[in-house]
């Protein structure tokens, strides 16, 4: 039984730390705020609760009362209770007024500190809060209650920092100004500061309320000469693919070799898994192959998940790798990789990534007689096993991993498509059509279209889409590519 009180951070999920991340996968309950990334829940154990409770200044779930009830009922279960809380529980997030009611209950707590929105504010914005040339005091000041300040004393701060002011900012900006401050001074406003969607105003005491009508909260404001510094030192709204929103349609458990190196290079990732991947329906045929696994002269994999899949089975079986005495081919450098990490070497890889080019890569081989086994998906080409056992191969392929539509495959492509996403990267044909059956071709009208190889791409103009760009190589790193070339050009 015990409760943490733990911040989230300013909105980059990479910006937790990693004692919150270490409590987060250990909770049986999580009540989140509005302002605490929702990828951060996919931290948790799936059988965790997870509570919105609001905090949104316009709708609140719940009041703060009730949530302070919230925890304590939650952890009179004996539950772990995580309070995932925007920014620091402890900078003006209301974590104190939680840990006075979780005191007076008697209920065990621990603060778990987060990095507070300034400090994400000044380093994704390109504007150091302090600065040996320009200042050495920082102001930070809620902005709720203007007649509740006293701004001659506030006036004075070198650099000042609003939360929660951009509704008031038109009366804080005439008191600064009316106690001295200079209409000149340099001032700019922050909204979703970390993340990928961060729009950034900037302008000066005396001009800054009248470009904030474009913006909504949540959103935080800097006053001070170091708001020059931008120009100079912002680096994170230029990278390369700041302002792209791309749709990833991977399984849950594999997007993240996509989806973090788009993170990187700027992009605000969404994920909308279109396939699942789970065991075969009948683990038998796979079974009866890893049974007689020495008899077989090539082993050979097309996908990752062939190789995660035909492992899990053997290690259920009576043998080990130690029964492989065939050789092994490996269609792509991923794949290479996922038989390598189990110490083996691969004989064989394909120039290209397709079953053209696995066929290719067999033409001088004496097939004739010879045993060859293909774990795969349950559904896919026939071009390999056929024209195999064409030069008189016995080929057994064998049902390693199938792949399914996920439950809200359809939910959240709405959702997806609804915040009007730039691109939407399909990796196999099933992510093609398993999005179209989810949610339907004419919702894809406008969104530009990244294929990772021929067979995708033949796929998606199968259901009358237009493919923008294709990887070359295909793989995750030639999609990412492909899809960075076509932004530097303005395709």
């Amino acid at each position: 039984m015990k409760v943490y009180l733990v911040g989230a951070g300013p909105g980059d999920p990479g910006l937790l730390t990693i004692k919150g991340k270490k409590v987060l996968e250990s909770a049986d309950s999580i009540l989140y705020d509005h302002l605490a990334n929702d990828r951060l829940l996919d931290l948790a154990p799936a059988t965790a609760e997870r509570v919105y409770v609001g905090k949104k200044r316009s709708a609140r779930e719940f009041t703060q009362e009730e949530i302070s009830q919230m925890l304590v009922e939650r952890a009179r279960r004996g539950w772990t209770v995580v309070r995932l809380k925007g920014g620091d529980p402890f900078i003006f997030g209301r974590g104190g007024e939680e840990i006075d009611t979780l005191a007076a209950a008697g209920i065990p707590f621990e603060i778990v500190p987060g990095v507070t929105t300034p400090l994400g504010v000044a380093a994704y914005t390109g504007v150091p809060l302090t600065h040996r040339e320009h200042t050495s005091a920082v102001t930070f000041v809620t902005g709720h209650n203007v007649e509740a300040i006293d701004w001659s004393k506030i006036g004075a701060a070198e650099t000042i920092v609003l939360f929660m002011g951009l509704v008031n900012f038109p009366a804080i900006a005439r008191e600064l100004i009316a106690h001295g401050r200079s209409t000149e001074t340099p001032a700019m406003a922050v909204r979703w500061a970390t993340r990928p969607d961060q729009q950034t105003i900037v302008g000066t005491l005396g001009d800054l309320s009248e470009k904030l009508a474009v913006m909504k909260p949540p959103a935080t404001i800097v006053i001070g000469e170091v708001v020059a510094l931008r120009e100079k030192f912002n680096w994170y709204e230029k990278l390369p693919l700041f302002g792209e929103r791309i749709i990833v349609t991977r399984d849950r458990r594999q997007a993240a070799e996509l989806a973090d190196p788009l993170e990187v290079l700027g992009a605000e990732v969404l994920l909308v898994p279109a396939i699942e991947i789970r065991e075969p329906a009948d683990p038998g045929p796979l079974d009866a192959a890893i049974a007689q696994l020495d008899s077989y002269d090539w082993l050979i994999f097309t996908s990752v998940n062939g190789v995660r899949y035909f492992i899990d089975r053997l290690d259920r079986s009576t043998v080990d790798l130690r029964s492989l005495k065939a050789k092994i081919c490996a269609i792509g450098p991923a794949t290479r990789a996922a038989v390598e990490a189990l110490h083996l070497k691969v004989d064989r890889m394909p120039e290209e990534y397709v079953a053209e080019s696995l066929v290719k890569a067999f033409a001088t081989e004496d097939l004739n007689w010879r045993r060859i086994l293909l774990p795969r998906a349950a559904v896919a080409r026939d071009l390999v096993p056929m024209e195999f056992q064409r030069r008189g191969a016995h080929v057994d392929v064998v049902e390693a991993y199938r792949t399914v539509v996920p439950e809200d495959a359809a939910d959240r492509a709405r959702e997806a498509l609804a915040r009007k996403p730039d691109w939407i990267t399909f990796t196999s044909s099933s992510t093609v059509t398993n999005f179209v059956a989810a949610a339907g071709r004419e919702a894809l009208d406008g969104v530009k279209i990244a294929s990772i190889g021929p067979i995708t791409s033949e796929t998606a103009r199968e259901h009358e889409l237009t493919v923008a760009v294709e990887a070359n190589p295909h793989t995750t790193a030639g999609l990412i590519d492909a899809i960075l070339s076509a932004c530097a050009t303005g395709r």
